[in-house]
């Protein structure tokens, strides 16, 4: 009686009654607004985003974990080295995604998302640190903070979640316990011998990506909310270009524990083009592409850029044994198939990821002979690698392989040049 009414507050909806806070409680709640907001519910993530320095940040961390990966089996070039490096490669990307898609679904430019990225990157810096024994000596604490890193995860989405409409509430609870279960798994499983762990893990990684497929693909709630925006093409881009730098690392680091000469030196920078034809081939082809807007298509473009990361990264640890033993008469077994194989690798998926694109059909007259042409590159990387020539003549026979695809792209785009009367680039 005889006092005014509470403002109204204007961010409130109309009709709702709401009142904005006065004094202390109007303060607090202006911070909190502006500082702390909610996630972003689904299917509300803006379709045009850039990518932010705090994305970045992130990405950063985790590309430090994949160097730890790429430096351990560039020491332990056998092929149950090569397992134990996909096996905690494969985790390690599995998180990145994860955590990559929640932000994409449900962050916002504010405290709330630098807090949570803050603290998985808290969790992330301990699991580098084990990641060189993870198959080893270290495996259990290695297995301990991965079950944090996936619990944190669980939870970011399990308060998401909080705010979904009914239609999206299947979506987030299998979310939310396929993380759960990863975090359980990885947890009791420091308590198996470090043997058996590794293969649980390789377990997990194909049951976590398995059932992540089905989501995706067969829960129209998931399908709708799933969009490849342009920021996820630029992270996933902008991901692979920093692996990229492994090979380069892998270089210097083969120089920096042998003598210099002439033959070692080819060697190193005959390194450099392969890794530069790496990059030449996924972003003339398939790299800052949208896929189609169907599930199938944005579940084929994701999980391709798994094997292809991978395969760049170990192509940077072969590099290491390849410089320092350049003088060899043939190839060390193990380094001949990293390099080789990574290289089929890379050849192969960037065209599944190619086929995955919504350019696939409008340039088929491109991407046909591509593919081929790219099949056929695969092919020969697999025989050289199992020939083992001398590192010199091995990093040549890739960097001609890699000139294939190219090459058959620019008589194609001359050739279409020609036929429509513009003048070609070399004019």
């Amino acid at each position: 009686m005889g006092t005014e009414p509470d403002p109204v507050d204007p961010s409130a909806p109309s009709g709702t009654g709401h009142a904005r806070p006065s004094g202390r409680p109007a303060l607090l709640h202006r911070i909190r607004h502006q500082l702390w907001q909610p996630p972003r519910p689904y299917g509300e993530q803006p379709q045009e985003r850039v990518v932010g320095p705090l994305e970045l940040f992130y990405d950063l961390v985790v590309v430090v974990l994949v160097a730890g990966a790429a430096h351990h089996l560039a020491g332990h070039l056998t092929w149950r080295g090569i397992g134990e490096y996909a096996t905690v490669f494969t985790l390690v990307w599995i998180a990145w995604v994860n955590g990559s898609l929640h932000h994409e679904l449900h962050g916002r430019e504010d405290a709330r998302a630098r807090s949570t990225f803050l603290l998985q990157i808290l969790v992330l810096v301990p699991l580098g640190a084990f990641i060189p024994e993870a198959g080893g000596a270290r495996g259990a604490a290695f297995a301990v903070s991965a079950g944090v890193l996936f619990s944190v995860l669980a939870v970011l989405w399990l308060l998401a979640s909080r705010g979904d409409r009914p239609e999206y509430r299947l979506t987030s609870t299998l979310f939310i316990t396929g993380t759960a279960v990863c975090a359980l798994v990885l947890g009791t499983s420091a308590l198996l011998p470090a043997g058996t762990r590794v293969g649980a893990w390789g377990l997990l990684d194909a049951a976590y990506l398995t059932g992540f497929t089905v989501i995706v693909t067969a829960i129209p709630a998931a399908t709708a909310t799933l969009t490849v925006t342009d920021a996820l093409i630029e992270r996933f881009g902008l991901l692979l270009i920093i692996v990229l730098g492994e090979t380069v690392t892998g270089v210097v680091d083969g120089l920096g524990h042998t003598p210099l000469d002439a033959r070692t030196l080819a060697v190193a920078l005959m390194c450099v083009v392969v890794g530069f034809g790496a990059w030449w081939t996924y972003f003339d082809f398939a790299g800052h592409r949208a896929p189609r807007p169907t599930p199938a298509a944005a579940t084929q473009w994701m999980l391709t850029h798994l094997p292809l990361t991978a395969a760049v990264a170990a192509m940077g640890a072969a590099m290491v044994g390849l410089v320092e033993h350049a003088h060899a008469a043939r190839t060390a077994t193990a380094a001949s198939w990293a390099l080789c194989g990574g290289a089929a690798v890379v050849l192969g998926t960037t065209m599944l990821v190619a086929g995955s694109l919504s350019d696939w059909h409008g340039k088929f007259g491109l991407y046909r002979p591509l593919s081929l042409a790219c099949a056929v590159s695969t092919a020969a990387a697999l025989g050289l690698g199992a020939i083992r020539p001398s590192p010199l003549l091995l990093v040549v026979a890739l960097v001609v392989l890699f000139s294939i695809p190219w090459g058959l792209a620019v008589l194609h785009r001359l050739r279409h040049d020609e036929s429509s009367g513009e003048p070609s680039p070399a004019h």
